[in-house]
C-alpha cells in the first residue's frame, strides 16, 4: 500500500503565521509551509482530518485573533513532504542588495549584495511574506553602522542578520518560543553574526537593556498595541521604530496609539494589503 500523508490548505484573515502555527502546531503534523495567501499543513496522521483542524481555528476566533479562515484537506501518495517543501524554495531578491538564500541552493552574490542563508524549518520569517519583506526595507534604509538593536518576536531571526549584516553592532533578538531560540541560533551561527546577534527566549518585559537605536517587530496589531509602552522606554530619544504585521485596517489604531506615546510617524509601505510603519521617538 502507497504511503500517504495529508496537506491541508489554511487560509485565515489575518493570515498570522505566528499565530496560527500556534495551534496547529498542538496538533500532530509534520510541518508548516508558508505560501503567499496561505498556509500549507502536512501531516502522516491519518487521523487529523479538517473537522479537527477547523476546531483548532475556531479556537482563535473565539479569542477574536483570527476573524475567519478556511481549510481544504488533500491527500498524496508517494511524496515526501521535506522534499517537496524544498524544491518549492528558491533564492528570494527582496531589494536590489539583500537576498534570501536555502542552504540547499547555490547562490553567488553580486557586489555590494548580501546573501542570507536561511533554513525556517518551524519559525515565520522566510522573507517571502510582504511583512518581512516591509522590515527588511525598512531596515536598509535605517540601520546605521554601530547601531544596537532590539527585534521584538524575532522568529527565524532574519531580520536581526540583516540588521547584522548592515552594520549593526549588538541586536538582541527574542522570542517567546522554544523553536524560534533554536532555529534563530541557528540562523545566526550559519550566517556568521553570533558575535552581534543574541538570541533569547523571554518577553519584552524581560529585556533589561534599554537605549536601543532601532526597535523592529513584525506581529500582529494587538501585540503592537500591548507592547507600545515596552517599546517606547526601550528606544532612546530620536530612535526609531519599525512596525509590521500589520493590515491596512490596523493603520489608524496603531499610529494613534504610538502618536499619544510620543512617536511621530516617518515613513509608510504597503504590499498588497499589508502595511508597515516607521516611527520616531520625539
Amino acid at each position: 500500500m502507497n504511503k500517504s500523508y495529508k496537506e491541508f490548505l489554511i487560509t485565515a484573515e489575518p493570515l498570522n503565521i505566528e499565530i496560527l502555527s500556534s495551534v496547529l502546531w498542538e496538533l500532530n503534523i509534520d510541518g508548516i509551509s508558508e505560501e503567499i495567501n496561505c498556509i500549507k499543513v502536512f501531516t502522516h496522521d491519518q487521523s487529523i482530518n479538517e473537522s479537527i483542524i477547523n476546531d483548532a481555528l475556531e479556537q482563535l476566533k473565539k479569542n477574536n485573533l483570527i476573524r475567519n479562515y478556511e481549510v481544504q484537506e488533500n491527500v498524496f501518495y508517494e511524496k515526501n513532504w521535506n522534499e517537496e517543501w524544498e524544491k518549492s524554495r528558491e533564492v528570494i531578491h527582496i531589494t536590489e542588495r539583500i537576498i534570501i538564500k536555502p542552504t540547499f541552493k547555490q547562490y553567488e552574490p553580486k557586489q555590494n549584495e548580501i546573501a542570507i542563508t536561511l533554513d525556517p524549518k518551524m519559525s515565520f520569517g522566510t522573507g517571502e511574506h510582504p511583512t518581512t519583506k516591509i522590515c527588511i526595507s525598512f531596515l536598509e534604509e535605517y540601520v546605521k553602522s554601530g547601531m544596537k538593536v532590539l527585534d521584538v518576536g524575532s522568529g527565524t531571526a532574519i531580520l536581526s542578520i540583516v540588521a547584522a549584516k548592515l552594520g549593526a553592532s549588538k541586536v538582541i533578538a527574542f522570542d517567546i518560543d522554544e523553536w524560534s531560540l533554536a532555529n534563530g541560533a541557528e540562523n545566526i551561527k550559519l550566517n556568521q553574526v553570533d558575535n552581534i546577534v543574541e538570541v533569547r527566549m523571554c518577553e519584552l518585559n524581560d529585556i533589561q537593556e534599554d537605549n536601543f537605536d532601532l526597535i523592529v517587530a513584525n506581529i500582529q496589531k494587538n501585540i503592537l498595541i500591548e507592547l507600545a509602552d515596552g517599546i517606547k522606554s526601550r528606544v532612546k530619544s530620536g530612535g526609531t521604530i519599525i512596525l509590521s504585521g500589520l493590515l491596512e485596517s490596523d493603520e489608524e489604531e496603531i499610529i494613534n496609539k504610538y502618536s499619544s506615546l510620543g512617536f511621530s510617524k516617518i515613513d509608510f509601505m504597503k504590499i498588497s494589503e499589508w502595511i508597515g510603519i516607521v516611527f520616531t521617538k520625539l
